[in-house]
């Protein structure tokens, strides 16, 4: 996939926030607890049954959403248990039968667009609650016989459900920006029965209709075409794509579920979700950030707390991440570049002492200066330090022999850097480069 016009957004935008509302909320037990715990729809009726979400306020969502800064924001329109977080005419299994009756869905959407937000949703391919898709080896009821026999499948039928659904996302809400499919597994083959692919969801058909609604739309991969936005999923890539033109994202969680999941407490901290994201713009992608509200409607303290250190971090630093993307020039250990333009940003994860010598950067730098706070950085093309003369300005005095030693290759650039590093969550410096090294 190339990065035309219409995906341009996208690339620029870097940063997104995935959010995982249902049902599975009020459980508290992870999103796949329906599955985990084998509980047939009869029993998981008690969920549509509890709720209401009388704490949650759309713009409030928005708003936190927006100071955090993300950029695009995913919503779960219809998760695996097969709850509809709009009015679908298609179903009774929405989210005006519950207590709660509102078109939630709706105003999320409105909610975040008024804030400067582009429009994901996220579909589910799966559904454990509608009777004609086919039991598998992920469904609730895959060990029930009974139920096995009293619901055949009929993926004719299914296919049919989920286009008209599909089609009611496109032309009820306006623009959307990004439509992202979950999930194909063509490849699982459990002895009782097989996984599902493209000639299951009907993807080629589906995938053109798609494109006849709303023709600049994004649609992920998972289809099982082939192409798409790439959303590798708990992954962090070691390398950028071979193809730097390839549109991708990471998607992580906070605490390693998806769905508010109560007694799950292994939270990455502010500074890991900033590496994250760091390391994954360095590479050419997009960093996708979940978050799991609970039954009431409100981001627990922990996510609050993480993703707003975040948001801090980035009004400092967005000009770092935002619009930028990989660069040619190879950083110095524990550290990572991203690009935009003529400025080069080196993001450094471990502080050193002194000095930091920048491979490849002599003589292609103009100015330098901490993003924190603007200042001036000093620095000194390698070459000029000579072969084996010591460095006797008042800046170098102090520098090593080794460091002089280490330094005669002349395609370094020499950093001095205060000894007391800033406090952020990452320190960065802003590179100016000379106008030939764009």
């Amino acid at each position: 996939m190339s990065v035309n016009s219409e995906r341009k957004w996208f690339s620029e935008s870097r940063y997104g926030l995935f959010i995982h509302f249902g049902l599975y909320s009020v459980a508290g037990r992870h999103e796949w607890v329906q599955t985990l715990e084998e509980i047939s729809v009869a029993d998981y009726q008690k969920y549509l049954d509890q709720f209401d979400p009388d704490l949650l306020d759309p713009h409030e969502w928005a708003q936190k959403a927006k100071e955090a800064g993300f950029k695009y924001v995913i919503i779960t329109a219809k998760h695996h248990d097969g709850f509809c977080l709009w009015h679908t005419k298609e179903t009774e299994y929405h989210i005006g039968k519950t207590p709660y009756q509102r078109d939630l869905l709706g105003e999320l959407i409105e909610a975040f667009r008024q804030v400067g937000i582009k429009i994901g949703l996220y579909y589910s391919l799966l559904d454990w609650h509608h009777p004609d898709f086919l039991v598998d080896g992920y469904h609730p009821m895959r060990n029930n016989p009974t139920y096995i026999e009293q619901h055949p499948g009929n993926m004719e039928n299914y296919r049919q459900f989920m286009a008209n659904q599909v089609r009611e996302l496109l032309t009820s809400y306006g623009t959307i920006d990004y439509l992202w499919f979950d999930f194909s597994y063509k490849s699982r083959d459990w002895g009782t029965s097989v996984g599902k692919g493209a000639q299951d969801w009907g993807s080629v058909e589906l995938e053109k209709m798609i494109h006849e609604i709303q023709p600049n739309i994004l649609i992920n991969d998972r289809l099982d075409l082939h192409r798409g936005v790439l959303t590798p999923e708990q992954f962090a890539r070691s390398k950028a794509m071979d193809n730097e033109e390839e549109v991708w994202e990471t998607v992580q969680t906070l605490n390693n579920s998806w769905g508010y999941d109560r007694d799950n407490l292994n939270f990455k901290t502010s500074e890991m979700v900033a590496k994250q994201l760091v390391d994954t713009v360095s590479k050419g992608g997009n960093f996708t950030m979940n978050i799991g509200p609970n039954a009431r409607g409100e981001w627990d303290d922990n996510s609050d707390s993480i993703l707003s250190s975040v948001g801090q971090w980035l009004r400092k630093y967005g000009k770092a991440i935002y619009g930028a993307g990989l660069s040619s020039f190879t950083p110095p250990q524990d550290c990572r570049y991203t690009q935009k333009g003529n400025k080069l940003y080196l993001h450094i994860f471990s502080w050193p002492y002194r000095t930091i010598l920048l491979p490849e950067l002599g003589g292609k730098v103009k100015f330098a200066k901490l993003l924190n706070d603007g200042s001036e950085i000093r620095f000194v093309d390698t070459k000029h330090l000579g072969g084996e003369r010591k460095a006797t300005t008042n800046l170098y005095k102090e520098i090593t022999e080794v460091h002089v030693k280490e330094a005669l290759d002349p395609s370094m650039l020499m950093l001095n850097i205060p000894i007391k590093e800033p406090n952020e969550l990452i320190p960065v410096i802003e590179l100016t480069l000379k106008e030939e090294e764009k």
